[in-house]
């Protein structure tokens, strides 16, 4: 094998595994943008995650001070000589 032949084979070896290596490289610049938006898409999953809950705690609020006040009058329709079953 003469040097020329060799050179050219070095250099189709070189040409080959610098297109792998960029291959391979987009392939995580690609795998990394995916991992970006899905974290960015999961942070507004948890922020209205707690959104959501935090309107839950607020209609269980309501839930519990609409049944005090249900007692109370039910407490009071007795007391003025209501039916306790109405």
């Amino acid at each position: 094998m003469d040097a020329t032949t060799l050179g050219a084979i070095l250099a189709c070896v070189g040409v080959l595994s610098g297109s792998v290596v960029a291959y391979i490289g987009k392939r995580g610049e690609t795998a990394n943008s995916l991992t970006d938006q899905v974290q960015e898409e999961r942070d507004g999953l948890v922020r209205r995650l707690a959104e959501k809950d935090a309107q839950i705690s607020a209609l269980e609020q309501q839930r519990h001070d609409y049944l005090v006040r249900i007692t109370q009058l039910e407490i009071e329709n007795i007391r003025l000589g209501g039916n306790p079953n109405p």
